[in-house]
């Protein structure tokens, strides 16, 4: 299984932003989510509606309280929709599954796992051989940079390492969507650039669809296709930006002007909301 996955990363050619696929890997129907308070009903989502199509990746902005974190958990299967439906490769999501991938700010690694166990932890819910997986595990480790630390313990590791592995062992049990919150947040400017550089050349090289929040404005536009503009009270997707900026990208092209006017609109949207 992982050799055929191998060999197909190398060989297929990346598709951006496909819209003519007869069906979108993630979509998202009529979805609204109330809780209810002592005082009265509280609407966190209204009229959520979207699709993602293979391969895409989508960045969701929108002020603090705005819903994007009960969205990604309705996506994931952790919290119920009070109405309306999410699908997946056109089956309705009912609870967590090995189709969605998560990551999320804190890195949520096994503390007593090495690296190479905090990876293959979801390989073994599998029916996999042993040579299978650790076939994987090389694999993962080789795809994130972390092969010599693959027997070290996640104390050992800076934070970007701990994140590195923690979307390894996301990629490791192959998603049909890989979703993120926030997975940059927590750490310093510097390594923050470079995780999104990493992740940037980790989704051209695996093809993964990847759905991902984030409060930067900037690193939504460095890593996404379409950007979504949420508004709040309630949450609602306000706005979808296309960003026109050559697939292979680099650091270097946050100072184009090209850029700086995508950045900006987006940015105008959110004080609009």
């Amino acid at each position: 299984m992982i050799q055929s996955s191998r060999k197909n990363l190398k060989t297929q050619s990346l598709q951006i932003n496909n819209r003519y696929q007869e069906y979108p890997k993630l979509e998202v129907c009529n979805l609204n989510k109330s809780f209810t308070t002592q005082r009265k009903q509280l609407v966190v989502l209204q009229n959520i509606n979207f699709q993602l199509y293979p391969s895409e990746f989508v960045c969701v902005v929108g002020a603090s309280g705005c819903g994007k974190s009960t969205l990604i958990n309705i996506i994931a299967g952790l919290l119920p929709p009070t109405s309306g439906e999410v699908k997946v490769d056109g089956e309705v999501v009912l609870g967590p599954g090995p189709d969605r991938g998560m990551v999320f700010q804190n890195y949520t690694l096994y503390p007593w796992l090495t690296v190479a166990g905090n990876i293959s932890f979801g390989s073994r819910l599998r029916s996999l051989s042993a040579k299978q997986r650790k076939e994987r595990i090389a694999y993962f480790l080789e795809v994130v940079g972390l092969t010599q630390f693959a027997k070290a313990y996640p104390k050992q590791l800076s934070g970007g390492m701990k994140q590195r592995v923690a979307i390894a062992r996301a990629l490791a049990n192959e998603p049909d969507v890989l979703l993120m919150d926030e997975p940059f947040g927590a750490l310093d400017a510097q390594t923050k650039e470079q995780m999104q550089q990493f992740l940037l050349n980790l989704w051209q090289q695996t093809q993964t669809t990847i759905w991902m929040i984030t409060h930067d404005v900037e690193e939504a536009v460095f890593l996404s296709q379409r950007v979504f503009v949420m508004s709040s009270n309630p949450g609602e997707i306000k706005q979808e930006i296309a960003i026109d900026l050559p697939q292979d990208r680099d650091v270097e092209i946050k100072l184009t002007p090209e850029f700086t006017a995508i950045k900006r609109k987006v940015m105008h949207c959110l004080r609009d909301c």
